[in-house]
């Protein structure tokens, strides 16, 4: 027979251990459920595309994931055209569309669903001789035209009021881009009729602007623009658009110097459309997914706090009802 203290231990060892079993069962319980438990979404969600609207996805990724730590995402950049291509072709569940839908893509399945909006903005390097010329007058869209289409212009000296002669070196996208689409379609072209030096991706423009005091080029906001400062770049600058044409840049066109400025005066449709635009996500139908009905859901409700800070446009309350009824 036990001795009696002995015996007191031993029932309460046991009833720490059990208490201590109950503790971690509960803890096991309550991560779980944190994490959505066994009804928690999973899988993985393939993404590539547009330029433009790559920042954003990756952001919009991250939250999603900390909702859904059991999806996975595996994005790339490589163009409007390239995601378009992927998404119709089965490589990927989602295109990121920065340009129109063509009627070939519509008839192969390209089902999209507009999740935020942008502008593909001009951009020149702020060593250009007229650099203050040009930020006071801006270009009017005949000007623009005859620079990237006609090549009617060939030198700064050539637009009005600019002082100093230097050639004109045009830059545009060498990859199937929505930014090239959109700028060109400014123009009532495409893509192919754009005339100057091909680079490829939002990135490697923005730097050959940067390396040219001649240059010309066009960009997505969120590549003008530093995010955290809200200023432009260093070393390259927005071309104000003479939206009126009356030769200089008036108080309610002058909306460049901060990312905020600039995407409320598109808000406003104080910048001309194009080259403002709606951003998509494409699909190959209708998506049946479980992950990406509830990834889609997400961008168009919860995802749409992080549109502004990241340098986009948040869609109207209307247009947000009629886009999820897409995926309903």
């Amino acid at each position: 027979m036990q001795h009696p203290t002995l015996l007191k231990k031993t029932l309460l060892i046991a009833t720490l251990g059990i208490s201590n079993i109950l503790l971690l069962a509960g803890c096991g319980r309550n991560n779980s459920k944190s994490t959505g438990g066994k009804d928690d979404l999973s899988g993985t969600i393939t993404i590539s595309g547009a330029f433009a609207l790559y920042p954003i996805t990756v952001k919009w990724s991250e939250e999603f994931k900390k909702l859904h730590p059991d999806v996975r995402f595996n994005i790339s950049a490589g163009g409007a055209g390239k995601g378009i291509a992927d998404a119709l072709g089965g490589l990927v569940d989602i295109g990121l569309a920065s340009r129109e839908i063509h009627e070939e893509e519509l008839k192969k399945g390209a089902y999209t669903v507009f999740v935020t909006k942008d502008a593909v903005i001009p951009t020149f390097n702020d060593k250009n001789p007229n650099t203050a010329q040009i930020l006071q007058r801006g270009l009017k869209k005949e000007e623009f035209e005859n620079i990237f289409v006609s090549n009617k212009i060939t030198d700064w000296k050539q637009i009005s009021g600019l002082p100093n002669a230097a050639a004109i070196h045009a830059y545009t996208r060498s990859d199937a881009a929505g930014a090239a689409d959109t700028w060109a379609s400014y123009f009532g072209k495409k893509q192919e009729d754009l005339k100057g030096i091909g680079v490829f991706g939002d990135p490697g423009l923005v730097q050959a602007v940067k390396n040219d005091p001649s240059a010309i080029g066009f960009n997505n906001i969120s590549y003008l623009y530093d995010l955290k400062s809200r200023q432009q770049v260093a070393g390259i600058k927005a071309v104000p658009i003479d939206v009126n044409g009356n030769g200089k840049i008036d108080a309610d066109e002058d909306f460049y110097k901060t990312v905020d400025a600039l995407t409320e005066a598109i808000a406003h449709g104080k910048y001309p459309s194009p080259p403002a635009r709606n951003l998509g996500f494409l699909f190959k139908g209708k998506p049946a997914k479980k992950e990406l009905i509830e990834f889609v859901k997400y961008v168009l409700t919860d995802g749409q706090k992080f549109v502004t800070e990241n340098g986009y446009i948040g869609l109207s309350k209307d247009v947000i009802a009629s886009e999820l009824k897409k995926v309903q």
